[in-house]
C-alpha cells in the first residue's frame, strides 16, 4: 500500500525577494545619477539611546549607502526638546536634497509620535505614516504607503500574480499594518474582511479566506485548523516567547500564526524570520526612490511603488 507524502505549504521568502528588491533598486539610483544627476537621500532621526532602535537606525544606514542613496542621520539627545526636533524636521522638509525623512519610534514620552509624524511634509513621509497618506491612500490617490503593508502587497502579488477577486481576511485593525494592507487589497480588487481579536466567530471567517494576513500582535493565534486549504498566508507578527530548550531564559521569534500546523493546509506561507521582515527596510528605499522620482516630475519606476 503507497501513501501519499505529507503536503506543506511553499514558504515565501523575503529575504531572497528584498535581496532583489534592492538591486532594482540600485539600479534605478544609479540611473538616477546618470541621466538625471539626481541622488534620492534618506533622512533618519533617532531620539535618544534605545538599544532596539540604534540597531534599526544603524541598519536603515547601511542598506541606504549600499544602493547609492545618501543617508542623513541625525542623533538626538533624549530631552531633546519637542521645538527643537520640528525644528530640525521643518529644516530637512525644505531641503530639497532630502527626499525621506523618518522619525525612529518609541520616542521618549514627552514628545508625541503624532505630532512628529504631523509635522513632517507628507511627500517626504516614507514610513506613510501621516493621516495625509492614510486618506490618499484610502481614497485611491498616490500616496506613501507603510512599508510593511507595501512588503506585504508586493509578496501577495510575486506568488499569486493577479489579486482580482481573491478573498481577504486582515486579523489586525492597525493604523500601521491591518487598515494600510486591507486599503491595497482593495486596490487590487480583493473582497476584503478586516477582523480582529473581538471579531464573533474568528475561526469561521478566517477559514473562508484565499489570501489570510495576520497582524494582530499574538503569538501563534492562527491555527493551521482555522485555514481554508491552499490559502496563502501573509504572518506579520513579531514575537518574543520563551524557549527553555535552548538555555535559561532564552527567547525565540514567533509569528502570529502557528507556522506548523499552518504549514500543513496553507498553499504558502510567509515564516517569521524571513518573511516579511526583511521588507519593510527594502520597501523604506523603495518609497525614498518614489518620493525622489516625484518631487523631481520624473515616472515612477516600476515594482517599486503602487
Amino acid at each position: 500500500m503507497t501513501t501519499t507524502p505529507h503536503r506543506t505549504a511553499h514558504k515565501i521568502d523575503g529575504k531572497a525577494y528584498a535581496a532583489a528588491l534592492r538591486e532594482t533598486i540600485a539600479t534605478h539610483v544609479a540611473w538616477l545619477k546618470e541621466v538625471h544627476g539626481v541622488t534620492p537621500g534618506l533622512a533618519v532621526l533617532l531620539v535618544g539611546e534605545d538599544p532596539a532602535s540604534q540597531v534599526y537606525v544603524r541598519n536603515k544606514g547601511v542598506q541606504t549607502v549600499e544602493v547609492g542613496m545618501n543617508s542623513y542621520e541625525h542623533k538626538l539627545p533624549a530631552d531633546v526638546s519637542a521645538a527643537d526636533l520640528y525644528a530640525l524636521i521643518d529644516r530637512l522638509n525644505a531641503d530639497p536634497a532630502v527626499h525621506g525623512i523618518l522619525c525612529q519610534f518609541p520616542v521618549p514620552e514627552h514628545l508625541s509620535e503624532t505630532e512628529i509624524v504631523a509635522r513632517i511634509d507628507p511627500a517626504k513621509d516614507v514610513d506613510g505614516l501621516s493621516v495625509v497618506n492614510a486618506g490618499l491612500l484610502a481614497s485611491g490617490q498616490k500616496a506613501m504607503v507603510s512599508c510593511t503593508p507595501l512588503g506585504c502587497l508586493m509578496l501577495l502579488r510575486d506568488h499569486l500574480g493577479s489579486l482580482s477577486g481573491k478573498s481577504a481576511v486582515v486579523i489586525g485593525r492597525s493604523n500601521l499594518v491591518g487598515k494600510p494592507v486591507a486599503q491595497l487589497l482593495l486596490r487590487d480588487s480583493c473582497t476584503v474582511t478586516i477582523a480582529h481579536s473581538r471579531t464573533a466567530n474568528l475561526e469561521e471567517v478566517v477559514r473562508g479566506a484565499d489570501i489570510v494576513v495576520a497582524a494582530v500582535g499574538r503569538p501563534q493565534m492562527v491555527k493551521g485548523s482555522w485555514l481554508k486549504p491552499g490559502a496563502t498566508v501573509i504572518d506579520v507578527g513579531i514575537n518574543r516567547i520563551p524557549a527553555p530548550e535552548r538555555g535559561a531564559g532564552k527567547n525565540r521569534l514567533v509569528g502570529d500564526v502557528d507556522y506548523d500546523s499552518a504549514a500543513q493546509v496553507a498553499g504558502a506561507i510567509s515564516p517569521v524570520p524571513g518573511g516579511v521582515g526583511p521588507m519593510t527596510i527594502a520597501c523604506l528605499l523603495a518609497n525614498t526612490v518614489t518620493a525622489c522620482c516625484r518631487s523631481n516630475g520624473l515616472a515612477e519606476p516600476e515594482g517599486l511603488s503602487v
